[in-house]
């Protein structure tokens, strides 16, 4: 199958609306159990060597997640942050999972998090459910269908010139080092040209702020997939584009189960000027800070 073949078949929509609405109560529930557990004492424990740690509360949340969806859907495969890949017969449907985005946030006591679940059909996301526990709010999108927020329909309105520079956000892959010095370069271009960089530690949360039209662009540089499937799904039925750096319309079909991605996301007006400026980086060198 040719990558975005999937996205001409004709999906059944019976199929979406009980996949759509298992992960959303998956997603609530896992959401609970998280905020309840951030009342009581967490359990940290180092993930592995890049510095990415794992609480209790990933694990607690991802057997809801986990679930939920083996009750639905017995024959779909899964891929979730802590389980890794669990089989099945077909591999066609694949959930992705990610239980808890935003555990190095929890683990300094900083309540920034969100749940992600995602349904890919031949490695495209048709389903996207992102959830926020703190605040209990979901978005949810499914292909060719929108997106929907808390508040209804989500839909990029149209670009106004910005009377000071952009908000943007970013997000750099666990295996990017602190001496990489391409995320040093690109972080300093898109901070110098911005008015906030923002870096949440939970990329799911800032593809809800796109898709909101809270900041203006987004940029990810080794990128994992994990949280990727539901937050672009999310941007991209909210009207929003994404890229690669060459300024290529983004493959939407993921090579699963494993991988990384540079992407750059925003609204058509937005992509050519953060085009240039994730180009502009690749002639700055950033010396004098330590290895």
């Amino acid at each position: 199958m040719r990558a975005g073949d999937v996205i001409h078949q004709v999906l059944p929509d019976t199929l979406l609306d009980r996949a759509a609405g298992t992960a959303v109560e998956a997603a609530v529930e896992a959401g609970r159990a998280i905020r309840a557990g951030l009342l009581g004492a967490l359990t940290v424990r180092a993930k592995d060597a890049t510095g990415d740690v794992v609480t209790d509360l990933d694990v607690l949340a991802e057997g809801i997640i986990l679930r939920h969806i083996r009750e639905a859907f017995p024959g779909h495969r899964i891929l979730a942050e802590e389980s890794g890949v669990l089989d099945s017969a077909d591999d066609t449907w694949c959930w992705v999972i990610d239980p808890l985005d935003g555990t190095n946030n929890i683990a300094i006591g900083l309540p920034v998090c969100t749940v992600g679940i995602a349904l890919c059909h031949n490695g495209t996301p048709v389903v996207g459910v992102v959830h926020e526990p703190i605040a209990d709010r979901t978005w949810t999108a499914v292909r060719g269908r929108g997106a929907h927020g808390p508040d209804g329909p989500l839909w990029h309105p149209a670009h106004h010139p910005a009377t000071s520079a952009p908000v943007l956000a970013w997000l750099q892959g666990y295996p990017v080092t602190r001496a990489d010095p391409t995320a040093r370069a690109l972080r300093l271009t898109l901070e110098s040209a911005s008015r906030r960089l923002i870096q949440l530690w939970s990329p799911l949360l800032c593809w809800v702020m796109l898709s909101n039209g809270d900041i203006d662009g987004f940029v990810g540089y080794r990128a994992g997939l994990v949280d990727l499937p539901a937050g672009a799904l999310l941007a991209r039925e909210s009207g929003m584009h994404i890229t690669d750096f060459d300024g290529a319309t983004l493959n939407e079909r993921l090579e699963l189960p494993v991988g990384e991605v540079d992407f750059i996301a925003g609204s058509a007006e937005m992509l050519p000027d953060l085009t240039l400026l994730v180009k502009s980086a690749a002639g700055v060198t950033v010396t004098g800070l330590p290895g």
